[in-house]
């Protein structure tokens, strides 16, 4: 794949790249993509994903970790789809999380968006910076790596 731009992808096309399923998936559509070099993660959060039973009953709060993750699946889809070999990978690892930051709380009614853009890229592994925004504004950021095995 060039780093062309194209529109979106849907939870369809998602879903065909990424091996993640409900409840762990935690992105719903990716607009914006030029190639590997960046694009633009969307989640919806409702108030029925299983984690708010516990997180915390009466004032609801997506923890840290999971906005983390839908970083982290955003950069992985960018990754995979840039591939030249079109098959799914055997595993995607992700290897380090540097510089984290968390500057809000995401709650129930929110959509997050999840902004990536390339740091670097050799061989197999890829490096992105990552933040999460809400309307605009960055609840989370972080420096996030991963490898991708081949099947």
């Amino acid at each position: 794949m060039t780093d062309d731009a194209i529109d979106a992808l849907g939870i369809q096309e998602i879903l065909e790249v990424l091996p993640h399923r409900y409840p762990f998936l935690l992105v719903d559509r990716i607009k914006d993509i030029q190639g590997d070099l960046h694009g633009i993660g969307l989640k919806n959060v409702t108030i029925n994903e299983p984690h708010f039973m516990g997180h915390f009953p009466g004032m609801p709060v997506m923890p840290g970790v999971l906005v983390l993750e839908g970083l982290a699946q955003t950069g992985g889809i960018l990754a995979i789809r840039s591939r030249p070999i079109k098959a799914k990978p055997k595993a995607v690892y992700f290897l380090t999380i540097d510089k984290a930051k968390f500057r809000k709380p995401v709650v129930p009614g929110d959509v997050l968006e999840y902004h990536m853009d390339r740091i670097a890229k050799k061989r197999n592994i890829w490096w992105y910076r990552g933040e999460a925004k809400v309307e605009g504004e960055i609840v989370a950021e972080a420096e996030l790596g991963a490898m991708i095995v081949e099947a």
